[in-house]
């Protein structure tokens, strides 16, 4: 999921995840697709927030070593390997 963040210009990427992950990013074209670690938070979800522009950003959450699509965003964009990024409209 992604959400405003509590700052101007900001965005929170959460995402709920199961018992037993050791670690969760978020990576997409806002980060030239370097992986941004996430923090474990209270309620077992992993969250973090990122600085973005009005735009356009494709982008998926890394669970340990798999790549997931946002769950909670069902906007979608074909990538050039032929799989899909979720997609967010930030205006």
């Amino acid at each position: 999921m992604i959400t405003k963040g509590r700052k101007k210009d900001t965005f929170r990427f959460v995402l709920q995840t199961s018992n037993g992950v050791k670690k969760v990013c978020v990576a997409g074209d806002f980060s030239d697709w370097e992986t941004v670690r996430m923090r474990k938070q209270k309620n077992g979800s992993y969250a973090v927030t990122i600085p973005l522009s009005a735009g356009s950003y494709q982008y998926k959450f890394q669970v340990d070593d798999e790549w997931l699509l946002d769950p909670d965003n069902h906007n979608n964009a074909l990538n050039s390997f032929g799989s899909l990024n979720s997609l967010a409209e930030i205006k």
